[in-house]
This record gives structure tokens, C-alpha cells and sequence, in this order.
């Protein structure tokens, strides 16, 4: 079964029964949350979602002071949640969404460590729209096909959802999404779930992107390696990172040299840019300073710009990020 369908979920795990027993304040529905959790991980997907659930305790004394507390929080947000999602039609995307909106209703009160998992979905939009467009001609519009997307800074996955969300279901060969925090590594693969996604359709790595500690992307064949036709991303502005002698004569800087330790910005860039395919398109969002700054920064910019790498420049106006 779990060939056909992709996962295998027992009847007492599912939302419809989880739901009953919190509409009925039923006593075990902790523990059966909890048992669901390990059954997801290391069964349901064949062991290939190990450890999605790590960061969930729901021993913590921030639901209760003991365990019948603790059940009874649980029952009332569950019934919340379920009471809220009976108001919309019945479709796959609609638990997704919600996901995605508490997401961002939980950014919204987190003040600039928001910006770790979550960028506004408008201007996700914006990045998803310019990757989908034919690259040689916008004018003809959305392309029918994607072989690859990348996001290598992905937080929780919106971005790459909302990519998918452009051109359709079965418009994406492949997703692949990295993601250095635990926690929004695992925001960024129940997203994906949550977003009906099969497991087989996307890959998402919990790894530092800088120091590029996936295999997948250590590729030196230029025959297997990994090439995509859309790379989007929104890694932190300004980011201080560690560059060293090993990482200069790396594959993705050689040609073009080190960002400064103060601001990997353009670490980020020439990262992305380097898994781009010949007719790809990349969207980044990037400080304002990256136009500016001297230094190295300036000639890793002039050496872009000179190569015809660089098609597009679009200023944001102040304020649109948490």
C-alpha cells in the first residue's frame, strides 16, 4: 500500500478521529497524539520523516501543569481548529493553508526572528511569479513545466509552495529546499505534507547551505549535477559567516571570489546561481547594500553584471519584512 499511496496512517491517527476525541474531551487524546506523532515518523513514510515531529512537546508545562490540562488545552484547540476549517470547502489545500496562516499569524508576534522562517506571502508571490515565467520571452507567459525548483534558505517552505501554487500540481518534477534550523526544517516538511504533497515529489535538507554539506549538491561531475530551472530564495540579509582558503577555491566562488566575513550576501547568491540551469530563472531577495558596498562585493558584482548574469533589479519599498 504505502508504494501506491506514498504513506500509511492507522484510522485512530487521522484528523476525523483526532477530532472526535477532542470534540468529546476524550481522555487519552494526548497520548493518542503523542503515538500518532511516532507512528508518522517511524512508520508511516517508511522512516523517511524521522524525527518531523522533535520539537513538538506536548509535555510542556506551556499547555498545562499536569497531564489532564495539558488534554483538556488540546481538546479546545482541536476543536477550535476543526470548528474553523468546517467553514471552507472540502480541499486537499485547506489544511495546508491554515498551516501556513498560523504561520504567519505566529510571525506577526514574533518580531524580527520571524524573519528565520517566514516571508510575507506577497512577496512570495513576486519571487514565484518572475521564476515561473519563460525565461526568453515573459511576454508568452507561465511556463508548463519546471524540471527542479531550489530554495536553499527555505524556512518553513512557503516560498517553494507557493512556486508549485503558479503552475500547478504536477508542473514541478522536482523541490528541493535546505534549511540550517531544526525546527523550521521540520515547519518546512509539514508544509509540504500538509500541502498534499507525496513524499517522492520533494527533498528537503536540514544542512548550513555556505558550507553546502549536502551530497546532492557536492556533485563534481558536471554530467550529474544538480541543475535547476528555477532557484528562488530569502536567506538573512547581512549574515556573518566563516570564509577560509578551503571554500575560495570552492566550485561556486572560484570564478567570482569571497563574500566578506561581515555579510554573506552575495555567498548566498553565487550559491544559488550555481545550481541555476542555462534557461533558468533565479529570484533572490537581497539588502540594499549589496548594490553599493566596495571591496570584494563590488567585484563580485561587476564580474556578474559583465557576464550578463544579472537581468533584473527590483527595489522593495522599507518595512515589508518582520
Amino acid at each position: 500500500m504505502r508504494r501506491k499511496v506514498h504513506f500509511v496512517i492507522k484510522p485512530h491517527y487521522l484528523w476525523g478521529n483526532i477530532y472526535e476525541l477532542a470534540r468529546t474531551q476524550n481522555k487519552y487524546l494526548l497520548k493518542n497524539l503523542q503515538a500518532g506523532f511516532k507512528f508518522i515518523e517511524n512508520e508511516s513514510f517508511d522512516s523517511t520523516f524521522r524525527g518531523l515531529f522533535s520539537e513538538v512537546n506536548l509535555d510542556s508545562d506551556k499547555l498545562g501543569k499536569n497531564y489532564e490540562i495539558r488534554n483538556t488545552t488540546l481538546c479546545s484547540i482541536i476543536t477550535a481548529i476543526a470548528e474553523g476549517l468546517s467553514e471552507f470547502p472540502n480541499e486537499s489545500d485547506i489544511l495546508g493553508d491554515a498551516y501556513e496562516y498560523l504561520i504567519g499569524q505566529f510571525a506577526a508576534g514574533s518580531g524580527k526572528k520571524a524573519g528565520e522562517f517566514y516571508t510575507p506571502q506577497q512577496i512570495l508571490t513576486i519571487l514565484s511569479r518572475i521564476v515561473s515565467l519563460d525565461s526568453q520571452d515573459p511576454s508568452t507567459g507561465k511556463k508548463k513545466q519546471l524540471n527542479n525548483v531550489l530554495d536553499f534558505a527555505c524556512g518553513s517552505g512557503s516560498l517553494l509552495i507557493n512556486v508549485r501554487k503558479q503552475l500547478g500540481a504536477n508542473s514541478i518534477g522536482q523541490i528541493y529546499g535546505q534549511e540550517k534550523n531544526i525546527t523550521t526544517y521540520n515547519l518546512a516538511r509539514m508544509n509540504m505534507l500538509l500541502h498534499g504533497l507525496k513524499d517522492s515529489e520533494f527533498k528537503i535538507f536540514h544542512g548550513d547551505s555556505l558550507l553546502n554539506d549536502w551530497d546532492i549538491l557536492t556533485e563534481m561531475n558536471p554530467a550529474k549535477k544538480l541543475e535547476c530551472d528555477a532557484v528562488v530564495a530569502n536567506p538573512p540579509f547581512n549574515y556573518r559567516w566563516e570564509p577560509n582558503d578551503t571554500l575560495a577555491e570552492d566550485f561556486r566562488f572560484k570564478s567570482y571570489g569571497l563574500a566578506p566575513k561581515s555579510a554573506a550576501d552575495f555567498a548566498f547568491l553565487l550559491h544559488g546561481f550555481h545550481f541555476l540551469s542555462d534557461e533558468g530563472t533565479m529570484a533572490i531577495i537581497l539588502p540594499h547594500g549589496v548594490l553599493f558596498r566596495g571591496d570584494a562585493e563590488e567585484k563580485i558584482r561587476t564580474k556578474l553584471l559583465k557576464d550578463g548574469n544579472i537581468d533584473t533589479i527590483t527595489g522593495l519599498p522599507a518595512n515589508l519584512f518582520f
